[in-house]
């Protein structure tokens, strides 16, 4: 039986989706779902402070990443005691997770345990499925993984085939409030399917920084935060200090009541499973007279709110 390390909180979800929970013995100090995973030993740490301010967390990045630091923390010791078969982690985001060059580094020193790497590449929604396909291969799960992709893809045309009709509104993504920073890889395909037009975002691109002069210049008719990282509580406050910028109020979605927050640590910044909901929370806001998943906070769900003025 595959004893598996997940450095990634995507890639823990797809393992316990695809059944294989019992099969995990470590994880990241970020994988948080299902709330079960958080009893299993964390292989790494993070060196950044997240409570600090974004425009701190920012520039702390920026330091560390021009000095070739590491932001996190591969805890050699716990993973050589868990002596793990697979380890999965990624290579699309030196910012997100561990790098993967640590990673190796680690499994090298490892001795009398043959120990394989799964790499992530969720660079866009097409790799975010496939990478889905290659945890299973990895941990003998092809056809649970076959399975889960057809499900998602399932959920995902439903959508686009009823959103196709309808008024596609033109949506900016804020993955990141000061500096400002539009979605982007996965964010502008979910954006498509759910009838909206991404006006910053590239589908497989990085997420681009922007200015709030920019935002004013293409003045869309929705705004949606999604900061990295961040739950409900957080975007909303990250929210409210950029609507006390200059020129803020003057924005049509602002003035139309359609400028709302997400959790987007919980969603749209993992590329796994819950890229559906993802999906779902997009629809319910672009066309919340045609869509309802249960997501938004007014009907108990815990996904989005508005941004209330």
């Amino acid at each position: 039986m595959n004893r598996i390390v997940s450095l990634l909180p995507s890639a823990t979800e797809i393992i316990v989706a695809l059944a294989a929970e019992n099969r995990l013995v470590g994880r990241s100090h970020e994988c948080d779902y299902p709330a079960s995973v958080r009893s299993l030993p964390a292989c790494t740490a993070s060196r950044l402070d997240t409570d600090a301010s974004s425009q701190e967390i920012d520039r702390v990045v920026k330091l560390v990443v021009k000095d070739a630091l590491a932001i996190y923390e591969v805890k050699e010791d716990v993973i050589c005691r868990l002596a793990p078969d697979v380890i999965v982690t990624q290579d699309q985001c030196d910012v997100c997770a561990v790098s993967l060059a640590e990673v190796e580094a680690v499994v090298a020193a490892l001795t009398g345990t043959a120990t394989s790497i799964v790499t992530l590449h969720p660079n866009n929604l097409t790799a975010a499925l496939r990478d889905i396909h290659n945890v299973g291969k990895a941990i003998g799960a092809t056809d649970l993984a076959g399975s889960l992709i057809r499900s998602i893809e399932e959920r995902r045309n439903a959508i686009a085939i009823k959103a196709t009709s309808l008024e596609h509104p033109t949506v900016a993504c804020i993955e990141w409030t000061d500096p400002l920073m539009a979605a982007g890889n996965w964010v502008p395909e979910l954006v498509t399917f759910a009838g909206g037009r991404d006006v910053f975002g590239t589908p497989g691109k990085h997420a681009p920084w922007i200015t709030m002069g920019k935002i004013e210049q293409v003045d869309p008719e929705v705004i949606i935060f999604m900061p990295c990282g961040f739950g409900l509580e957080r975007c909303r406050t990250e929210a409210g200090l950029v609507a006390k910028r200059p020129g803020w109020k003057k924005l049509r979605a602002v003035q139309a009541g359609r400028v709302f927050v997400t959790d987007g640590n919980s969603y749209f910044n993992r590329p796994g499973p819950r890229l559906a909901e993802s999906l779902e929370i997009l629809v319910e806001i672009l066309h919340p007279n045609v869509f309802s998943f249960g997501h938004d906070v007014a009907n108990g769900g815990d996904g989005w709110m508005p941004l209330l003025a």
